[in-house]
């Protein structure tokens, strides 16, 4: 009687990556269900970085609550304070200086730079073989970045968390030496970005092992609630810079970068081409940034000042992941009633259950990266 092998079907395998995978780009853990390399199915577990930050705003006042907000969102820091001041100033009715409000748009959009470089980068690293072996575009990305913390240091002290933004204006003055930094900035920046955004445009690997992975239709984009690079990735002409102006982005000619097939390849090309835009908004504001105040209010001799009335408000801003909004409800007290906030990363990353299954476990990396997920973002 001769040996014979007889292969069983044992079921799924169930393998748990993260939370402390590199490739989840942050505590995420992601429960796959595999048929050999195949996913049949993924759970998603949320909240190890959960810090309480909306409960943490019913016990502190109105201006103490910007830095604390800008370690959401840790690779766009001014995002997340630039959307809460606005839905203050809008309860408020405070009326803020066109240079203050120039000012908050030039470290806005330099920090939107540095976090698509951050994506780019990690990017490169998840993909391993593809992008120059995954090492070389990370170290190069990362050198650009370091030219910007450069200028952040010079504006405010601080490399990371500016704390720039305040209500009813900023905290610190844009100076002569400061102006002529960012002009050098520019002059660097503008040829590498370009390059950068045609050496991911061209690369046969990278294309192999992004085209036609994780695509997201139109009307799931919609369902899900999703925004940014995600959306616009799938044709979505939706920016609320642009549909929704807030600040002085009016003011300034900019192009809305739009893909066509909306999978990881359009997302990360849409990342690439949004910084150039950028950079053309930064040099428009170094052109023209005008003279007066940098702060519309009286210097506060108490947080305890700030004192909206009674009522509710909703701002929402762009952020380098989509749609950040905060959601206010005042009591005329100097501390929030409540507040709520719209992470775009917390909608974004819904729809990993919707684009994994039916993949293999190499394009997971692929399709999470592309959504490009920060988790004091989603967790908060």
């Amino acid at each position: 009687m001769e040996d014979r092998i007889i292969e069983r079907d044992f079921g799924d395998l169930a393998v748990n990556m993260g939370p402390q995978h590199p490739s989840t780009h942050g505590v995420f853990r992601l429960k796959l269900y595999l048929q050999g390399e195949r996913i049949n199915k993924i759970e998603s577990f949320l909240g190890y970085l959960h810090r309480g930050v909306e409960k943490l705003s019913e016990k502190l006042t109105y201006d103490q609550l910007p830095p604390v907000l800008e370690r959401d969102d840790y690779l766009s820091p001014t995002s997340n304070s630039l959307g809460f001041i606005n839905a203050v100033e809008k309860i408020c009715e405070i009326e803020v200086s066109r240079k203050s409000s120039y000012i908050r748009v030039l470290v806005a959009e330099l920090q939107r730079i540095s976090s698509h470089l951050v994506a780019l980068g990690t990017y490169g690293l998840d993909l391993g073989g593809a992008l120059g072996g995954g090492a070389s575009l990370f170290l190069y990305c990362f050198r650009e970045r370091e030219k910007i913390l450069d200028v952040m240091e010079d504006l405010t002290g601080t490399r990371f968390h500016t704390n720039m933004n305040q209500i009813g204006g900023v905290r610190y003055d844009v100076k002569t030496e400061s102006i002529n930094k960012i002009k050098k900035l520019i002059k660097e920046l503008k040829p590498v970005l370009e390059d950068y955004a045609n050496m991911v445009s061209k690369d046969e690997i990278f294309m192999k092992r992004t085209k036609n992975i994780g695509i997201i239709s139109k009307k799931l984009a919609e369902e899900s609630g999703g925004s940014g690079p995600i959306v616009r990735g799938s044709g979505i002409n939706f920016d609320v810079r642009k549909n929704k102006p807030y600040e002085c982005y009016s003011e300034f000619d900019f192009n809305i970068p739009l893909g066509i097939n909306g999978d990881a390849y359009d997302r990360t090309i849409i990342r690439m081409q949004e910084n150039i835009e950028s950079l053309k908004i930064v040099e428009q504001i170094i052109q023209g940034i005008p003279s007066g105040d940098i702060h519309s209010r009286k210097p506060l001799k108490s947080p305890k000042l700030t004192r909206p009335p009674k009522g509710s408000s909703y701002f929402s801003i762009e952020s380098p992941r989509g749609e950040l909004g905060f959601f206010i409800v005042s009591d005329g007290t100097a501390i929030p009633y409540r507040m709520k906030i719209r992470a775009p990363s917390f909608s974004n990353l819904s729809l990993v259950e919707k684009l994994l299954p039916g993949t293999f476990i190499a394009d997971s990396v692929a399709i999470l990266g592309s959504l490009d997920p920060v988790f004091g973002d989603v967790d908060r």
